[in-house]
Order: C-alpha cells, then structure tokens, then sequence
C-alpha cells in the first residue's frame, strides 16, 4: 500500500534556501500496488503511523524555515552582579512573570536591527540546545529510516525478484477461470458425498470428468443440480497448464531457501533497536525545549552587551510535537514488538494446507517450507482467500482435471472417430497413442469394439466406460490403467479379450484376473530375477471361460496358476525371449490344449511333456535350439497333430520315422541347418504345407510327387540345382517359392501345375522361362516373382494372358 503525503507541504533547505516538494519523499515507501497482499495489518499501521511522523518532521521543518527561530534581548544586569541566568527568574513558559517584562519594557539598548539579527543567529548557535534546534529535522531522518527499513525487502535485488514472481503468478492463480472452476467442482463433490442421496443412475450418468454434480442444499431435498461451473476454453486451458508449471518450477526455487524469512526479521530487529534508541533519547531530551534560552556570548566590543535572554519562538510548539511524535514512537515501537512476537511464536517456515485440504477435498495438496511458507502465512493475515486459490495449482489431481479437459479440447469426438479402424479379428478399433491421458470423449464413441492403448500414463477409468456397450477387445500397453469398482462391474461380464504390456509383470492390474467373461488373455512383462525361477502369476480361477493364455516373459518354468484353467484352456503362448524354460511338468495337465507355442525357450529337445497333449493340433517351438528331433516319433500319439513347426532351430536332420506322422497337414523347417531331405518325409500323404526355405539343400527326393496334397511349397534361399520332374505331378500346388538359388532352368513341365497362383524364381542362374508357364491359368503376373528381364523373354500372347484381369 502506498502512502501519498499532500504536495503542498514543503520545507526548506537551510543552507540554499530552496524549496523540496514533500511528494518527493514517496520514493521510500513507493512499492508496486500488489504488493499489498504481502502487508499484513501491523505493516499497514505502521505505514500510517511512519506517514503521522513525517507529517510532523514536515511540519516542524516547514516552520523553522519560514519563522524566525529566536529572539533575543540584551540583559541590563551589571557584569558584576551577572547570575549564572541572565533572564533570571523568569519562567520557562509563555506564561511568564509579565510584571519584570514591564520592568524592562523601557529600557533603551542603543542596537540596531542588524547587531539584533547577529545576536539572534549566534545565540541560535551557541546557546540553544541541539535537539530543540534540530527536533523536526531528526523527526524526518528517523521517520524516512524506518520507511526504509520497512520497504527495504521489496527493494532487496535478491528478495524482491522472488517476490515479484510469486506476485506475478498468485495474481493469476487468483484470477484464473480454472481456479474458480476447480473449487466449485470439488465443491459440489464434496455436498455429494454428504448428501448420501446419489442414486446409482446419476453415478452411471456423469459425465466427463469436471462436471461432477452439486449437493442438496436441504435435507428434504432429492433432486440434484450441477453446480455453476465455469467452461474454459482451449486458451484458457493452455493458460492454466502453464500456471501449473510455473507454480512447480517457481516452488523448487523457493523453497531452496529462507532469505525472504530472514531479511524481514533482520529489518524487523532492527526497527525494534531503532524504536528504543529513538524513545530513551527522546524522553530524556525533550525537557531541552525551553521558551526562555539565557545566552552569554563575548559581543560586548560589538554590541555592548555580554549577557542576552532569549524568547525560542516555536518551543511551546516543539514541546507539543515532541509528545505527539513520543506516541506515535511508542505505538510504532508496539506494532514492530508484536512483530517479532508473530515471527517467533511459532514456526513460519513451514505451511500446511490442512485446513484448505479439508474445505476443498484436494486431499494431495502438499505442505511447504521456507520462503514459500513464510509468504503464504504473510497471505493469510492479508487474506486466507489467497492461499486458498493459489493450493488448487499445488495439486496434482487438480492439474490431471485440468490436463483432461485439455485432452477433451483436442481429442473431440469427431476427430477420435476418424482414428476408428477394424483390426485383424474385424473388430472396430480405436487405437491411441503417448497421450498424457485419456479423453473423456473415447466413451462416446459407442460403436467402438476394440480399444488399444499405447504409452499413456495413469488411466483411470470414469463411470462413462459403461458407454461402450459394444466393448470386448482392450489393449493396454505401457498403459497402467486403474478401475472402479462400477466400471469393473460393466466389463467383468462383456470383455473377451485383453492384452496387458508393461516393464514387469506385478504391475498388471489384478483387476484383469477378475474378468470371468474373458476368453483370451495375452500378458507381456519380466519377472523380478529374484522371481522369474518360481514365475508365480495371479491366480486365474475366475476366469472360467479363458480358452486362449499368452505370457511373454522371462519364466523359469510354466507358470503354477496356469493349472487353475487347465480343464478349458485351448491355446498356450510361452514366448521366453531366449530365457531358458526349465520345467514344463504342468503341461500335461491340460488336456484341453489345442494350440502350444514354445518360442525362445531355450530348449534343446522336444518336451516330453507335450506328447501327452492327446487333443494337440499345434506346436510351435520356434527359436529354441533344437538339434535333433529324434522325438519326433512320440507325435503319433498325438492323433490330431495337423501343425507342427520346428523352424528358426539348429536342426541338421529329419529322422525317417517322420513318416509316421500321418495327420500332419504343415510342416515347418525353415532357418535350420538341413542339407538333405530324407525321402520318407514325403509318405506325410497329408502334408499340404511344406516350407524348408532357409537351409542347405542342394536337391529334392523324387519322392515329393508323393504329396498329391500339397498346396504351399517353400525351398527358396538352399542351393538347389535342379527340381526332379516328380515334383509337378503334385497338381493341387498353389505356390511355389523357389527364388535364391542356383537353377539354370525351369522344367516346362511347370505347365502341369494349373492350380499356381504363385510363382517366385527371383535370385537364380536362369537364362529364359519356359513359355509354358502361359499353360497355369491360375498364374498372373503379380503372382509371378522373377527379373523383369525374363519377363519380358516370355512370347507375347503369354504375358497378355497373364496380364488379363
């Protein structure tokens, strides 16, 4: 608050005789009009007692310069009978004896007005007491003192620059829309809860986050009214979005330290010793402002006269003024005392939110310390509405409220319905990636059925999600993601699939495991090391209907839990990512399994534990080590094998009894070390897939005419070079993968092979293609994989044929 003293007052420069303006003094007390806010009340008067003060000092000045100051009149006593006081008896006061004064009225003293005017100024000098010759000219100094030692932080390079960026930015937590919004939601949340009125519909009914319902205002009263919220807009959004991040930085900074707290006790001490020093000095002194002043000077050569008694013209007044600045002292010295009290009564360098946490629900506020404290608890006697409104930006769920009605701007239903695509299950997908968080607007989206959530932090979500009525596939990678117990309720009964990424897997929700509709289930994440040898998993007992289990992991063995769904569980993904599997016992007790992946395992050979998988139709044991597959007899147990995949192994051979594996319908060798392919491999009269790409093989047995069934074909990067004619009596053959070898020519009996719709012969020695490649009507040119230079070998009429629609 700045004082303004009247400009018309002004005193006078003694030695120059030149008139100051006292407008001039505002410069010590000028302070920015905000910083009022960190003025408590005895600050403030203080400020009006310092302006009192000045008034006085101003006066007084004003005084002394534009009257005479002294006046004095020769004594007529002779030297001989002179007494130490030359006006002898005569009294201090105006009320003097006036009989003597008659007695002396008549007397001639021969002086002229200037020996009168030199006798003034010298006894004004020499006899006058300093303190009643300087009283209102201490009055000023000592008042613009204390001015200073009260201003003295907010001009403080290294206080006042804190203070006015804590201004700056409390000035706008005040005044900003999202403040006044963030209060009124907590608000109406908090006279919902104490309502105990809110009926299960309204809570299904709410809408996004923000809009949370009013109260009742009566106990009678039912019917519930939103409260009177403000709507941001989008710049008003980003507006507050950095306010929050002001508040963090400027928070860090502030509470590094404590000279905020220190300089204003340093300035309060000080005015305290400034008080007492002023006050003894003062009361001691001012019996010194006489009216009558007995002056002795050695002017007798000058003027006649040794002796003078002399009238002090303003004494009477000074006196007057002397007592009323005393007060005003003693006042001003109370305020600084009760000061120093409020600072160390109790501690100021720390500030709890307490009692703001319980008015306005925001239970994460956090306390603060030091600088940040002090200027808090400064608020808080200027006006607790302040701090209050400034502790919604020190709250992260107030910021999270505030990033989500952000993210509710940005992400509109309209442009979230633009990202909807079906995936490969055919499901309508909503996929969303490194967002800050999830817009409210998702759950409006009704018709989506999948929706995937990639690297999003912190989701929780609303009673909305019961929205989705059409919801069965959630994705939630590097997305932890927490559910109320409603929305719970909502998806337990409609979710069919869900996939769960994260860094470990003790951060997959337990609320997943309690989905008893969920049919397939695909975990991705470590085991702790002190863990992965037990790889305990949470119990799967609720979810009876779960035909499909995936764990990509570092497993030391099968998970235990995986035998709580052993009775209905039909496809078994184990990807251990090279991590050695050690045990697999557990295997045989699912007897229903289907489908089983062992990839990255570790394993060298084939567990035994699968053979006893009677309803198997599939294995995969890609990525392991496998050398030998000797084992590969013990499938003829397993009567409903169709798909067998052995590839991405070290696998040199292919036993003979391989033949016994008459239900296998696929079988892949690819990426292994074979460079023979025994002929008894192709008695597998069933095989309709065969892929050894990726090997060494140098030829093929005749016997491959054998496969009559065989529809997929890939022997492309071995080293073949040539194909026996048996192969193209295989007559069912719909591709056929021969590129990267070493073929010098294709057998124009290709022509037999009308079922080829795909041909690939890239990387070979061939010179020219058969033109009978013209007879495979099935075969167009974008099934045909070869240089174009050969291509355009082929006659005319048999690359139209193949170009023809």
């Amino acid at each position: 608050m700045t004082f303004k003293v009247p400009s018309v007052l002004t005193f006078c420069n003694s030695s120059r005789g030149r008139m100051i303006p006292v407008a001039e003094f505002k410069q010590f007390t000028e302070q920015q009009p905000a910083f009022k806010v960190l003025k408590p009340w005895w600050d403030v008067l203080a400020e009006y007692i310092t302006v009192a003060m000045l008034m006085i000092g101003v006066f007084g000045c004003t005084l002394q310069v534009t009257q005479d100051k002294i006046i004095c009149l020769p004594s007529h006593v002779p030297r001989e009978n002179l007494s130490e006081t030359p006006c002898g008896e005569l009294p201090r006061g105006i009320s003097g004896d006036t009989e003597d004064l008659r007695e002396l009225s008549g007397l001639k003293n021969n002086l002229d007005l200037q020996q009168y005017s030199f006798i003034n100024q010298l006894c004004y000098e020499t006899a006058l007491h300093w303190y009643a010759k300087y009283f209102p000219y201490l009055v000023v100094i000592h008042t613009l003192i204390f001015m200073v030692c009260t201003s003295f932080w907010f001009k403080f390079p290294g206080t006042s620059s804190k203070i006015e960026h804590f201004i700056s930015i409390l000035g706008k937590c005040f005044d900003s829309p999202w403040t006044t919004r963030a209060l009124s939601e907590v608000s109406g949340e908090n006279h919902k809860g104490t309502s105990g009125r809110v009926t299960a519909t309204a809570i299904a009914g709410s809408g996004k986050t923000g809009e949370s319902e009013k109260g009742l205002t009566e106990p009678e009263k039912v019917v519930m009214e939103p409260p009177a919220v403000t709507l941001l807009d989008k710049k008003e959004g980003e507006q507050a979005k950095a306010l929050f991040e002001k508040v963090k930085k400027f928070r860090v900074h502030v509470e590094e330290g404590d000279i905020l707290y220190t300089m204003y006790i340093r300035q309060t001490v000080l005015k305290v010793c400034k008080f007492l020093a002023i006050l003894i000095y003062n009361v001691i002194y001012v019996e010194k402002i006489n009216f009558l002043v007995a002056c002795q000077v050695e002017t007798a050569e000058v003027t006649g006269y040794a002796s003078f008694c002399c009238n002090h013209t303003k004494a009477h007044l000074f006196a007057k003024l002397a007592f009323c600045y005393i007060s005003f002292v003693c006042v001003y010295g109370l305020t600084c005392l009760y000061t120093l009290y409020w600072l160390f009564h109790r501690p100021l360098k720390e500030y709890s939110f307490c009692s703001v946490r319980e008015e306005t629900g925001m239970g994460d506020i956090p306390d603060v310390k030091n600088d940040f404290a002090f200027m808090l608890h400064l608020i808080d006697q200027y006006d607790s509405l302040y701090s209050k409104r400034f502790a919604v930006f020190l709250s992260e769920v107030s910021e999270s409220r505030l990033k989500q009605l952000n993210l509710n701007h940005e992400w509109t239903p309209e442009k979230l319905r633009q990202k909807l695509q079906r995936n490969g299950r055919g499901r309508l997908e909503l996929a969303l990636c490194m967002l800050p968080g999830l817009p409210d607007t998702v759950f409006e989206l009704i018709e989506t059925e999948s929706l995937k959530l990639e690297a999003i932090c912190d989701i929780t979500f609303p009673p909305t999600l019961s929205q989705l009525v059409h919801l069965e596939e959630l994705s939630l990678l590097h997305s932890p993601a927490k559910l109320p117990f409603s929305s719970f309720v909502f998806l337990r009964d409609r979710l069919k699939v869900v996939r769960v990424k994260c860094e470990e897997l003790r951060e997959v929700p337990l609320w997943v495991f309690g989905l008893r509709s969920l049919e397939e289930l695909h975990l991705e994440g470590l085991f702790p090391p002190e863990l992965a040898r037990a790889a305990n998993l949470e119990s799967l007992k609720e979810l009876k209907l779960l035909k499909c289990l995936s764990l990509r992991s570092n497993a030391g063995k099968m998970p235990p839990s995986v035998t709580d769904v052993a009775g209905h569980l039909q496809q078994l993904s184990l990807h251990n990512d090279g991590t050695r599997l050690l045990t697999l016992n557990g295997l045989k007790k699912l007897t229903a399994l289907r489908e089983l992946e062992l990839v990255g395992c570790g394993l060298e050979r084939i567990p035994h534990a699968v053979f006893s998988l009677t309803a198997l139709q599939e294995l995969d044991l890609k990525d392991n080590h496998l050398r030998s597959i000797e084992e590969i007899l013990s499938f003829q147990h397993c009567r409903k094998l169709v798909t067998l995949k052995l590839w991405h192994n070290q696998i040199a051979y292919v036993p003979e009894h391989v033949r016994k594996l008459k239900s296998l319908e696929q079988l892949y060798l690819s990426h292994n070390k074979l460079e023979t392919l025994t002929p008894q491999l192709c008695f597998c009269t069933n095989l309709r897939l065969l892929d050894i790409s990726h090997n060494g093989l140098r030829s093929l047995p005749p016997e491959v005419g054998i496969l009559q069934n065989l529809q997929h074909l890939a022997v492309s990067y071995n080293a073949l070079e040539g194909l026996p004619d048996e192969l193209f009596f295989c007559q069912k053959l719909r591709t056929l993968l021969l590129g990267y070898n070493h073929l010098s020519q294709l057998s124009p009996r290709v022509a037999a092979l009308r079922a080829l719709s795909r041909l690939e012969l890239k990387g070979n020695r061939l010179e020219a293609l058969p033109e009978e490649l013209g007879n495979c009507g099935g075969l167009k040119k974008s099934g045909l994989l070869v240089e174009e230079a050969l291509y355009e070998g082929l006659p005319a009429e048999v690359r139209e044929k193949m170009e023809e629609e």
